[in-house]
């Protein structure tokens, strides 16, 4: 097989939504339809011994929440798709913005009974700032819910997208009968007694048929015949350009818990979603199809195995192929570096893989040598943009509770800190370690994780700080910057960077800050130009 003909085959994308809103479950059944999984774990249900294929941090299965992201692929009719399951939970958003930096198409999903929540708010608003094409799946129709047109309502509204549906159900909750599927006009009845394995639907060209009536009641056929009129009527049609543009987004209902409507999504995300995409970098746009390497770092994760101390780097492959054992330039520290074993992932099973190709995710083992956002090229020199640090909103001194296992402490912050679990600021005037996270459940994640797999200890302290800001003076040598490195002297640290940063303790300091000493700009991201 070619070359471009690899590529032509990959699909890269991410599952975004609210905590609870059945993201895993999606993932997992459509696992399920790849054949990559024989059996799904619904990942809260009690009755299930099998935890979710896609959740292995011991916190995760505690609380049924997803916090590192995992990457899944799977073979499904002669197509490679990726998934990155992201982590809902907004107190891990920052890994999920990162994330967003990998995919070229997303599916966001939605609940049927809470509709439109804050954290996909967010995450749809990032999406949209880069034009990343969308997929909505409502989920959970086996429950009570909002009506379907309701629902369309408030996803055009609260998320600012044009919507499309292409298929619509019967009926909801108790008197859920199944969905009409748009794109390929046929029924699929829903019979609810299936939730592990996969069940076949009924085709259907007709909805004037009079066949739908014995399927599904007469009432619930009329109800859907008047629906669809209605849905023709008002919503655009689907428009493959528009989607890919990121300026129109088709809407698919289902229940990825009862297996209903998840392949409709799939075979038809198949047909439109886009090929591996271009990528900006500092010096040019990389396209996916030229014939040398480039990759990004987007996220590290640490102790992916407990019984070995690994790290390992995600990749995400830009342009060209990546061969095991080939050197590559590591940009940042200007080295050549060569991997015997990348990984490709499933869930948590790697396998090692001789090459890899633009689109795909890589796993590669590291011993301290990536930092997210670290670029690997055949030899040009260049870096992939738009991987920032954002400003933490907590911020804790941390303190190591037991004097004999310092070293393991720092060894471990340091480690932690290179996944971008949080960040980690050294104040100039004392040295202190300040971690700052985007949410407070970090914090537990971090402590767990510290003694769990470094056998270190730490307790934490609270600190007045608002924000981060990272400094950046017009003159490093002119008094003003001086005046103002003297006066704030108590509130500078260093980022894991060696940036200057300033820890303003409320939003009046950055404002007279600035005024004051109007030379130095203080920014909320750690990238700036």
């Amino acid at each position: 097989m070619s070359f471009l003909e690899e590529i032509q085959k990959r699909r890269t994308f991410g599952i975004i939504s609210h905590p609870d809103a059945g993201k895993t479950t999606l993932t997992e059944k459509l696992l399920l339809f790849g054949g990559a999984i024989q059996e799904a774990g619904a990942v809260k249900s009690n009755k299930i011994k099998k935890g979710a294929t896609s959740d292995f941090m011991e916190i995760e299965r505690q609380r049924g929440i997803s916090v590192a992201t995992s990457v899944l692929a799977f073979n499904y009719r002669d197509r490679k798709i990726n998934i990155l399951d992201t982590p809902g939970h907004k107190d891990f958003a920052e890994d999920t913005f990162r994330t967003l930096t990998a995919v070229d198409s997303v599916i966001v999903v939605i609940d049927v009974a809470k509709g439109v929540e804050e954290q996909t708010e967010k995450l749809v608003q990032v999406c949209r700032m880069r034009n990343i094409p969308m997929i909505v799946f409502i989920n959970k129709l086996d429950r009570e819910g909002k009506d379907a047109f309701d629902l369309l309502d408030e996803v055009e509204q609260k998320l600012g997208l044009r919507v499309t549906p292409l298929s619509f159900p019967i009926g909801m909750g108790y008197d859920f009968k199944g969905i009409y599927n748009i794109w390929e006009k046929k029924i699929n009845v829903f019979s609810g007694d299936n939730k592990q394995t996969i069940s076949e639907g009924v085709e259907f060209d007709d909805v004037n048929n009079p066949e739908l009536d014995n399927l599904v009641g007469k009432d619930s056929a009329n109800t859907l015949r008047e629906e669809l009129e209605l849905v023709y009527e008002v919503y655009p049609k689907f428009n493959k350009d528009e989607y890919e543009e990121g300026q129109l987004q088709p809407v698919f209902f289902g229940s990825a818990l009862n297996n209903f409507g998840v392949k409709e999504l799939l075979d038809c995300f198949i047909d439109i979603a886009p090929n591996p995409q271009p990528k900006m970098s500092d010096s040019r746009l990389v396209d996916s199809k030229e014939e040398k390497l480039t990759g990004f770092v987007f996220k590290i994760h640490a102790n992916m195995d407990p019984k070995h101390r690994d790290r390992l780097a995600f990749v995400k492959i830009v342009s060209g192929t990546f061969k095991r054992n080939t050197p590559y330039l590591h940009v940042r520290n200007n080295k050549k570096v060569k991997f015997s074993s990348p990984n490709a992932f499933f869930a948590e099973k790697k396998e090692i893989v001789e090459e890899s190709f633009a689109g795909d995710i890589v796993g590669l083992h590291d011993t301290g040598n990536f930092k997210i956002g670290d670029t690997l090229t055949e030899g040009e020199k260049l870096n992939f943009k738009g991987i920032p640090s954002f400003s933490p909103e907590h911020f804790r001194y941390v303190n190591n509770a037991d004097p004999l296992k310092a070293k393991q402490l720092y060894k471990g912050l340091d480690q932690l800190m290179d996944e971008g679990v949080a960040q980690l600021f050294t104040l100039d005037m004392n040295g202190r370690k300040i971690i700052g996270t985007v949410g407070a459940l970090q914090y537990e994640v971090i402590q767990y994780r510290l003694e769990h797999e470094y056998g270190a200890k730490c307790t934490y302290e609270n600190i007045a700080v608002h924000k981060a800001c990272w400094v950046q003076p017009e003159d490093e040598k002119n008094e003003e910057f001086k005046e103002f490195k003297r006066v704030k002297q108590r509130y500078l640290a260093k980022d894991k960077q060696g940036q200057l940063v300033f820890l303003a303790d409320s939003p009046f300091t950055i404002q007279m800050t600035q005024s004051k000493y109007p030379s130095v700009k203080l920014h909320l991201t750690s990238e700036f130009e």
